[in-house]
């Protein structure tokens, strides 16, 4: 998982690595966070994480050792609920965080956030065009990914989340400062085999 700006503004090299601790328990999250010491300050946050108990206990946890935390439970629900939760959350001393919606859920989120800088998902990378026409999306995922990033600039999202297949499409259509989180990032000999279908290369991120 990588992150960068479609403006010229530079990030710290160590922070355009956003390590993703999807694991089933928190153990092994310390684990793997004590292990890449100094040389990860970013990481991901998300369900399993969150379903293992503690969630917050581990962010103080993570915060303890200066590092950046980024919120990946992808809020989705009304509006105001969303925005309630957004707000709770901004207190937590976290850098960011996910969101995945319509444009009334964007802007509650928005409207709370405080300093936090809130990603709004445009497609997740398990998709494909087959599966949006099952959805009834009458586009291609790329058309998708950019209606979605103009709608989520224009509301005031701090940014997007993305598969790095879509960045030169973003690049291209978009003059505004814009954070791209991209996921599905994999070096070139991994064949793992998971449900993302759109991933790129460490070279291509």
């Amino acid at each position: 998982m990588t992150q960068h700006y479609l403006s010229k503004k530079p990030i710290p090299t160590n922070e355009r690595l956003i390590m993703a601790l999807d694991f089933p328990s928190i153990a092994e999250a310390q684990a793997l966070v004590e292990e890449l010491g100094d040389s990860v300050v970013f990481y991901k946050v998300g369900m399993e994480i969150f379903m293992s108990g503690d969630y917050f206990a581990f962010i103080e946890w993570l915060k303890s050792r200066n590092k950046k935390i980024f919120v990946d439970l992808k809020f989705f629900d009304i509006p105001a609920t969303v925005g309630r939760a957004i707000k709770a959350l901004s207190n937590k001393g976290v850098d960011m965080a996910t969101i995945h919606g319509n444009d009334s859920i964007m802007q509650a989120a928005a409207k709370h956030k405080g300093d936090l800088k809130v990603l709004a998902v445009t497609a997740l990378t398990s998709l494909d065009r087959g599966d949006l026409d099952d959805l009834g999306f009458q586009c291609d995922v790329q058309q998708l990914v950019l209606s979605r990033a103009k709608r989520a600039l224009t509301i005031g999202c701090d940014g997007i989340v993305s598969s790095g297949l879509e960045v030169p499409l973003l690049r291209e259509n978009l003059d505004h400062k814009l954070l791209v989180i991209t996921p599905g990032v994999r070096p070139v000999d991994n064949r793992v085999e998971d449900d993302q279908k759109r991933v790129v290369s460490v070279e291509q991120a």
